[in-house]
């Protein structure tokens, strides 16, 4: 989390929607075998709680129940240039968003990595149906026998979530016209998530 807290942010639901939204993370955690970190793809239970699987072949994946681990979520980020400064005699930043999940984690049982793997698939497909068309697929159309084999090849988990630690830095130290003058050159770079966010969190 960035030190200054200009960039914080407490408002829960936000920071539940970036989690949402992104949907894939990186977990950190200690090991006997030195600190180990994995990307997976995360549901929010919406009551304080983070699911995600790992491959039971992962280097977390024997270590991580019972402990402590940290979830990072990364939103979108890009480069500042100075060329869109009032007063160019500056130096370049970065403006990015992301979001740390500190907790407690737990193995889940079968029953629960087979709901959470049923719900996540449901959430995407149903994005993928609404933004292109198409008829939905559904996880029960993998044969049973080739479910419970891929299902015993993973490991669920699911994080206590508790401290959330948000950096929101869009430019909040520059003035509105520079804010703007900001998001226009993220927007003309490629960046316009990055640019919709300085317009609706900071308007």
């Amino acid at each position: 989390m960035h030190p200054n807290p200009l960039f914080r942010s407490d408002d829960r639901a936000l920071l539940e929607a970036l989690i949402d939204e992104i949907s894939f993370g990186m977990v950190f955690a200690s090991t006997p075998d030195g600190p180990r970190v994995a990307h997976t793809p995360l549901l929010s239970t919406g009551d304080g709680a983070v699911q995600f699987h790992l491959s039971r072949g992962n280097a977390l994946t024997r270590w991580l129940g019972g402990e402590t681990a940290l979830i990072v979520v990364n939103g979108p980020d890009a480069y500042v240039s100075p060329r869109w400064y009032g007063d160019r005699a500056t130096v370049p930043t970065w403006d990015y968003v992301t979001l740390e999940l500190e907790g407690r984690v737990r193995r889940m049982e079968t029953e629960g990595t087979d709901a959470f793997l049923y719900a996540l698939i449901d959430k995407h497909e149903g994005r993928l149906s609404a933004a292109s068309g198409g008829e939905q697929w559904s996880a029960n159309e993998t044969p049973p026998d080739m479910w419970r084999k891929l299902l015993s090849a993973i490991v669920g988990f699911e994080m206590e979530v508790l401290a959330w630690r948000p950096t929101l830095k869009l430019s909040q130290k520059k003035s509105a016209e520079e804010r703007e003058a900001i998001a226009a050159g993220h927007e003309a770079a490629g960046s316009p998530a990055l640019a919709q966010l300085m317009r609706t969190l900071l308007a």
